[in-house]
């Protein structure tokens, strides 16, 4: 029977694969219940998340319906709730973003990192926390829109399918507010700067408007803009009115969501974890 070579004196056998994830995934779960329990003391930023999603369908959806037409038909309130949702998404941008520089100017991040955790553990933890009230948030915003008249017309698996593509979008989006709170580390800035993420973004897309109503340039930016891809696909996938569009993303939503969602997290991701290891220093 051959034996394997016993580790060196002095020096610690190196981890296998197996054991190392297992081990972020432990460090990851230990970082996201500091961040709940944070979060739960502070019950405001789940509202920030939630309102301005349900304050969007209740004066687009309901007190403008009347003002608001959908080409070809159908009803504004189906039209407008996969814009809420993904402007929901978005919404997670800026607590994520204040939360991890104000670890970063607390100095909690150096402590973080002068301690034997795997890189990738603390900001899994911080994107899978604010994951968990994110998808809160978006139970809180679906409710809202069944009370205001939203009806999915397809069966059980496209159904879930909308709702795993949002889910997927807002935690691509988690992933960019770490890394503008890495990158920024001002406070101030990010208060400032997000609100506009989700103000303009859904309004520079068809997540609220139809893109053929708006001026030529204003409405190739707005078939282009990934929040459109995402609020057409969630659309198609549940069988609610659609905004007909001649360009690639509004013919293949799918796809184009896809390439975009993975793309974005790939690249925020390498980023905030290469900015992690040198942010404050």
């Amino acid at each position: 029977m051959t034996l394997a070579p016993a580790a060196p004196a002095g020096r610690a056998a190196p981890a296998r694969p197996a054991g190392r994830l297992r081990r972020c995934a432990v460090e990851a779960l230990a970082v996201a219940g500091r961040r709940l329990r944070h979060l739960g003391r502070a019950p405001g930023r789940f509202l920030g998340i939630t309102l301005n999603p349900l304050l969007t369908m209740l004066v687009l959806g309901f007190l403008l319906e009347k003002s608001l037409v959908v080409p070809g038909g159908g009803s504004y309130q189906e039209y407008i709730f996969a814009g809420a949702a993904v402007q929901g998404g978005l919404a997670g941008v800026g607590p994520t973003a204040i939360a991890v520089a104000g670890d970063l100017k607390r100095g909690i991040i150096d402590r973080f990192r002068s301690l034997p955790l795997a890189r990738p553990s603390v900001l899994l933890g911080h994107t899978f926390a604010d994951f968990l009230v994110g998808l809160a948030g978006l139970v809180v915003v679906t409710g809202f829109g069944l009370l205001l008249g939203w009806r999915p017309h397809t069966d059980a698996g496209r159904f879930l399918l909308g709702f795993a593509l949002l889910a997927a979008f807002s935690y691509v989006m988690l992933w960019v507010g770490v890394l503008f709170g890495l990158a920024s580390r001002s406070l101030e800035t990010i208060s400032a700067v997000t609100p506009l993420v989700v103000t303009v973004l859904p309004f520079l897309s068809s997540a609220f408007l139809v893109p053929q109503n708006l001026p030529a340039g204003l409405r190739t930016v707005a078939e282009w803009n990934p929040v459109s891809a995402v609020a057409q696909a969630a659309r198609e996938l549940w069988g609610n009115p659609v905004a007909h569009g001649s360009g690639f993303p509004a013919q293949h939503p799918l796809p184009v969501v896809a390439l975009t969602l993975g793309t974005v997290l790939l690249a925020a991701a390498t980023l905030a974890l290469r900015r992690y290891r040198t942010a404050g220093r």
